[in-house]
């Protein structure tokens, strides 16, 4: 049976059940970050309390727990290590936010529109800063070595991202590469932390597997973009196009398109506020021509490859729980 058959016989597991054999240490994790987070100090606390209402899926630290457990030895820094994971992630939500005037987050304000673009930022740089100083207290450099490469992949991403003058030029290559220090980069990180925290033999496929399942995710957050409505994922369906990013269904479609279909694609990239109906127009046009199609294809064939990063894995229902957070990834609807 191929990947693609698999993820819709009938459904994909839920997070719920992927999360199960860690459950109890991963109920530890926003403890561990809160107390990371904490300041005395009115506007810090007044953010913090904002940000404990946004609470993710904890999906990065689902993946280093079950990492740091296919040998079940996990270590006790891995509830640590978790909570760095989410937080380095939440650095770069917060500045994202802020750089790109984001006012909705999963249908919650963003802190930049809460607060002040100032305070995002600031807040982004604190909510970092705390996360080294808690690799600094483990007294280990590896982790500390890992999680501040990926934050230097992430941060570099998104500069070349901005210095992109032409953005409809942005050619797939630079898409892989944009995605893969954006997103696959802490994906990965966080899987080879928790196998060096559980199952160090274990550190190479674990950083394969993160890095390909990152690239699925992304290029599946995309396509949810383009497919998926309002009331399912919290944000204006066609919103990165609102926006003027170019993910890769745009990116695949564009040289299919006919000179009056590119037109209507130029032509919202030029007005500052695209009307909702403009925005349908080219999202259907990017499905007709094949765009759409072609970011599936993709995101399949990097699920596929994180899926044979965990061959040598011994078999577990932690090793089940990392086959079923391909499928998840790539049937999510938000």
């Amino acid at each position: 049976m191929t990947f693609e058959s698999r993820l819709h016989a009938p459904v994909a597991a839920a997070l719920l059940d992927i999360q199960a054999p860690i459950r109890e240490r991963l109920d530890r994790v926003p403890e561990e970050i809160w107390r990371i987070m904490q300041a005395d100090v009115a506007i810090v606390e007044a953010v913090n309390g904002h940000l404990r209402g946004m609470r993710g899926k904890l999906f990065r630290p689902t993946l280093l727990l079950l990492a740091s457990s296919i040998e079940e030895a996990p270590e006790e820094r891995a509830v640590v290590l978790a909570a760095v994971t989410e937080l380095v992630h939440l650095t770069s939500v917060v500045h994202d936010d802020s750089v790109d005037h984001s006012v909705l987050r999963r249908g919650q304000p963003t802190v930049n529109a809460l607060f002040s673009h100032q305070v995002a930022v600031l807040m982004g740089d604190f909510l970092f800063s705390k996360a080294i100083a808690e690799l600094v207290r483990l007294g280990d450099l590896e982790p500390l070595r890992v999680f501040t490469q990926a934050s230097n992949e992430m941060t570099l991403g998104e500069l070349r991202q901005l210095s992109s003058f032409d953005a409809l030029s942005f050619s797939e290559s630079d898409y892989y590469a944009l995605i893969r220090a954006k997103t696959a980069s802490l994906v990965g990180a966080a899987c080879e932390m928790g196998a060096l925290a559980g199952a160090p033999r274990f550190r190479a496929p674990m950083r394969r597997f993160g890095e390909h399942l990152g690239m699925a995710f992304q290029v599946a957050d995309d396509l949810i973009d383009y497919t998926e409505q309002e009331s399912v994922t919290g944000k204006p369906s066609g919103n990165d196009l609102r926006e003027h990013k170019v993910t890769l269904p745009l990116i695949a479609a564009i040289p299919q398109m006919s000179p009056a279909q590119r037109g209507r694609v130029d032509s919202i990239f030029a007005d500052p506020t695209p009307s909702d109906a403009s925005i349908a127009e080219v999202v259907g046009i990017v499905a007709e021509c094949g765009g759409l199609d072609r970011a599936r294809e993709k995101g399949l064939e990097f699920a596929e490859e994180a899926e044979a990063a965990l061959s040598g894995l011994p078999a577990s229902e932690v090793r089940q729980s990392l086959f079923d957070a391909v499928g998840y990834v790539m049937d999510r609807r938000s």
